[in-house]
């Protein structure tokens, strides 16, 4: 299952530099994940301090 970012995010931006694919960009002052490009590999998760990334 892809991962997402649910309304935790304090966008620190910490998730989008760590995404070995590049799936994650900012919109509108928030964080977003295209899961049709996610890999499920988590490094987004292990990274946010808010654990704002989560499984689908």
């Amino acid at each position: 299952m892809a991962y997402f970012i649910n309304d935790d995010c304090i966008s620190c931006g910490a998730c989008e530099g760590e995404c070995p694919v590049s799936c994650i960009s900012e919109a509108d002052g928030k964080y977003q994940i295209d899961e049709n490009e996610c890999i499920e590999c988590g490094a987004c998760a292990g990274v946010c301090p808010v654990s704002a990334p989560n499984a689908q």
